[in-house]
């Protein structure tokens, strides 16, 4: 579950480097991420050592960008939340006497992002969509989760199930802000492309699966 946690932090940073910051504050946000991805992907490092890091740079927005601000706000606190959750497992995992394992991701955000369009701003509106539909399949998950694990966890996944409604509730906010229009209908798009994602057969048991096969 830690992958899922810098997966979303990932994606978030992807956005607001993409779409609203300036170079000098994409390179603090990759320098900020670095030490979580050297630890996950290439085992470097002390995962304790992550604790106490932190943003170094205030972000700037781009200038032509009249939505860079609210990105910036509430994708940098998702980072923020989503990277204090990866710690978190981790410290979850030592308690538990777990070995952290690299792993691969699963098929389901990939088989969203598959169908975002390839203009602008289309693109970003469908992106922010994936993001809200992947927050809150977490949310279900943690929810059905909980009541069959120790109080310990159960608990923990209680207070990550509040993050992320918080979360999607942002991502839908801001796709509906940009859009400028009524996004009902993408929405209900990316609902049967996930809906088929997680009730299909899949060889491949993560947190966001499809039916065990």
């Amino acid at each position: 579950m830690s992958l899922c946690e810098l997966k979303a932090a990932q994606s978030a940073m992807y956005l607001i480097r993409r779409y609203a910051i300036d170079e000098q504050s994409a390179d603090a946000l990759l320098q900020w991420l670095k030490p979580y991805e050297d630890f996950t992907y290439r085992q470097v490092g002390d995962w304790q050592a992550l604790a106490g890091l932190s943003l170094k740079k205030s972000m700037l927005p781009k200038a032509s960008s009249q939505y860079a601000q609210d990105l910036i706000d509430k994708m940098v606190l998702l980072i923020k939340e989503e990277l204090h959750h990866f710690y978190q497992v981790l410290e979850v995992m030592a308690e538990q006497g777990i070995v952290y394992e690299k792993i691969t991701s699963s098929r389901y955000a990939k088989g969203l992002l598959r169908h975002v369009r390839t203009y602008e701003p289309e693109a970003m509106i469908d992106k922010l969509i994936c993001g809200a539909y992947i927050e809150a399949r977490s949310c279900e998950r943690f929810a059905k989760l909980a009541p069959f694990l120790p109080q310990r966890i159960a608990d923990f996944y209680i207070s990550l199930l509040r993050s992320e409604a918080r979360h999607y509730q942002d991502y839908l906010s801001l796709a509906q802000q940009i859009a400028q229009a009524d996004i009902s209908e993408r929405v209900a798009f990316f609902g049967v492309i996930e809906a088929e994602l997680i009730t299909t057969p899949d060889a491949d048991f993560k947190f966001h699966s499809g039916v065990p096969q």
